[in-house]
């Protein structure tokens, strides 16, 4: 996904009273919930010096991080991070990893104390990686686990050795972190299956027969995207306007999905539309429609994660949009909460702005929930080109020159 692309009932907690506009949505029972809106900034008190922060402070340049200096100086301990692989999504190299190293070290905090580390998609190597971090002094991991699984092993290694843990990105189910950051993931499923019906109207679909694909189904992530688009799909296919021909079990593999996509597509040749939960899975059965003789802006695919190759399928007429998540407003959500908790202080409530449910453990986590942008050709220069998550020299080559043109992009 750049997420991908990633990884329900949520309970809003009393104590999260106050949620800023940027993250200010609703969702259903079991979702990522975030609570009422407020703008201004709560403050910590640390060592008598009082810290402020606030969701609507970060932005690209990291100047909200040096707020949290006095903080830094007053904790104690090293911080992990501990990212799960390089397949899934390449955002885990290209942005977490650098993002995270920024944001950590404009906090105040040295090389020395703290690190960023890859698993490469093994768990065994995320709980030596954690354990291995707690040996050398770490009092905070920030953890995007693989699965829950070993998600749930290295929050209880965790807790019985002092150290607090940040679940980002992806909620362990079953585990006992402390906080979890991410962007609201029902509303990222809402966006995709939003983007799907503009765009079975804009490419004149007049009978959608939809294939409705989905990310792995361990991933809780997973599991709330697909709670959004199929909220949005769900009254479509009851009224009978869309038929929904298959929904297989779902991937973040790209060409296992492409092997679901191409049986389904062989059994059902009445299929002309897919529902894409990234754009990692979207790109290769894009491409095998392209070799089918699919024309542009005939066959309604969707996205997530802002990939260079599917801002490019978008250009190009072949996907509808892509749900971009801006991964900076992430690794400064971790950072401010992981120098809160390293200090031993409660985040203020300006920055833990709502609440997930872990429906394993049957417990609502504090939450700090970011809110995504669907892009499309309309939008894509003022969103992920300005940010530079993706830089004209990369996007407009060859082919795409002219189409970059087009959209305003330069």
């Amino acid at each position: 996904m750049i997420p991908m692309a990633r990884k329900g009932a949520v309970v809003a907690s009393a104590s999260l009273a106050l949620c800023l506009a940027a993250a200010a949505c609703s969702s259903s029972s079991s979702s990522s919930t975030p609570t009422s809106t407020s703008t201004g900034s709560a403050s910590s008190s640390s060592g008598g010096t009082t810290v402020s922060i606030s969701v609507a402070q970060f932005e690209r340049t990291f100047a909200a991080m040096s707020a949290l200096k006095p903080l830094t100086a007053a904790g104690k301990g090293n911080v992990a991070v501990l990212l799960p692989d390089t397949v899934t999504s390449a955002r885990y190299t290209q942005f977490d990893a650098p993002y995270l190293t920024q944001a950590l070290t404009a906090a105040g905090l040295s090389s020395s104390q703290f690190t960023v580390q890859n698993a490469q998609g093994s768990d065994a190597t995320e709980l030596s990686d954690a354990q291995t971090a707690i040996t050398k002094g770490a009092t905070v991991l920030i953890m995007d686990p693989i699965d829950s699984g070993v998600g749930a092993q290295i929050e209880t290694y965790a807790k019985s050795h002092g150290a607090a843990v940040i679940n980002y990105d992806r909620l362990t189910l079953g585990g006992s972190r402390q906080y979890y950051v991410s962007f609201n993931n029902v509303l990222v499923g809402t966006k995709i299956g939003q983007g799907f019906t503009a765009c079975v109207a804009d490419w004149h679909v007049a009978k959608p027969n939809v294939l409705v694909m989905k990310g792995d189904p361990t991933d809780n992530n997973a599991t709330l995207f697909a709670q959004g688009y199929l909220g949005v799909l769900d009254p479509f296919f009851s009224s009978g306007k869309y038929v929904k021909v298959a929904e297989p079990a779902g991937t973040w593999t790209p060409t296992v999905a492409l092997s679901e996509f191409q049986q389904n597509f062989t059994a059902h040749k009445n299929i002309n539309s897919v529902l894409t939960p990234n754009d990692a899975n979207a790109a290769p059965i894009i491409h095998y429609l392209q070799t089918q003789g699919v024309k542009a802006k005939t066959f309604p695919v969707t996205g997530q994660d802002a990939t260079t190759i599917g801002l490019q399928n978008i250009l190009a007429g072949y996907q509808c949009g892509t749900v971009y998540k801006p991964i900076y407003l992430e690794a400064q959500a971790a950072t401010a909460l992981a120098m809160y908790l390293r200090a031993g202080k409660t985040p203020p409530t300006t920055l833990v702005n709502g609440s997930t449910q872990d429906t394993k453990a049957n417990v609502a986590v504090p939450s700090v929930l970011l809110t995504p942008k669907w892009v499309t050709t309309a939008n894509m220069a003022s969103t992920v080109v300005s940010d530079k998550f993706v830089t004209v020299g990369q996007l407009c080559v060859g082919q795409y020159t002219q189409l970059c043109k087009t959209a305003g992009i330069s």
